[in-house]
């Protein structure tokens, strides 16, 4: 290798990183799933407690609990991946999926979420889901299953 060779250090906004883990499908998996999260964003430079952070925990916190309650399969766990995306003109993307196995259950499509009645217990979970991200989606997930896709734009290089 010469001298002149370029390499990417982990802080060039090029690098694609990604976190990929499954859980068990229970309320301590998506509890766990939750705290790794924020632990790896720290890691990749966005400290706990900061707006991302928070977004991203309340994010995977809601969409893990979703797997594990209403994803379920006995015997299957959920997947969590987060993916930063390197931007061009813009600082990039953290890109936040949640698999299971149900395919069948899925959540409504983004614009066609409905406020739940006053005194309903359950139903806000994507609502703030949606109020937080920058886009998200539900995809099938082959061969069974869906993922479902949340987008955050980053703040400014970490």
């Amino acid at each position: 290798m010469s001298a002149h060779a370029t390499h990417r250090t982990p802080q060039d906004p090029l690098t694609v990183r990604m976190f990929t883990q499954r859980f068990s499908a229970t309320r301590l998996g998506a509890r766990l799933a939750r705290h790794l999260a924020v632990h790896q964003l720290d890691l990749w430079g966005f400290p706990y407690g900061s707006e991302l952070s928070e977004s991203a925990a309340v994010i995977v916190g809601e969409l893990a609990a979703n797997a594990a309650t209403h994803g379920r399969v006995p015997g299957r766990d959920f997947e969590l991946r987060l993916t930063r995306l390197p931007g061009s003109a813009r600082p990039g993307t953290l890109r936040i999926e949640v698999a299971d196995t149900r395919g069948e259950k899925r959540p409504p499509a983004a614009g066609a979420l409905e406020l739940p009645p006053p005194d309903a217990e359950y139903g806000r979970g994507l609502l703030l889901v949606a109020a937080l991200a920058t886009c998200w989606t539900v995809l099938d997930r082959p061969p069974v299953g869906k993922i479902v896709r949340v987008e955050l734009d980053l703040p400014g290089r970490a």
